[in-house]
């Protein structure tokens, strides 16, 4: 995994395993890879991963059955995509509306480009 500038590493190793939980590659009570199995596959510290669980379980989307490992929650999904939708409401909409009067994009040009891309083979509604 490549990591970027502005979001801390644990975040975005969060980020990563939210994705695999909705693309369905750690299903809902799966088991997920341990800290230091994490820790090696992602070339980090385990601090850093045992960081990004403890985000992880104080948002409900994994818990530690101790003994055993961390498991995916039943309801993860759901709680992943209700933080996403938020994060993109407060953070990454507020920076695309900024960049459209940037560039004087009104609201028929991108309502015309995002029906394109819709029908596009290649565009995966999930």
């Amino acid at each position: 995994m490549e990591f970027k500038n502005g979001k801390s590493i644990a975040m975005q190793i969060a980020d990563n395993i939210s994705e695999k939980i909705l693309e369905g590659s750690f299903p809902e009570k799966g088991r997920i890879p341990s800290v230091r199995e994490l820790a090696a596959d992602m070339g980090v510290n385990p601090n850093t991963i045992v960081r990004t669980y403890a985000e992880l379980q104080s948002r409900e989307i994994i818990s530690n059955q101790r003994g055993i490992g961390y498991f995916v929650n039943e309801n993860a999904r759901g709680i992943i995509n209700n933080w996403r939708k938020q994060e993109f409401f407060e953070n990454q909409l507020p920076e695309f509306v900024k960049q459209m009067k940037v560039l004087d994009i009104n609201y028929h040009d991108l309502q015309d480009s995002i029906k394109k891309l819709l029908k596009e083979p290649n565009y995966e509604n999930k």
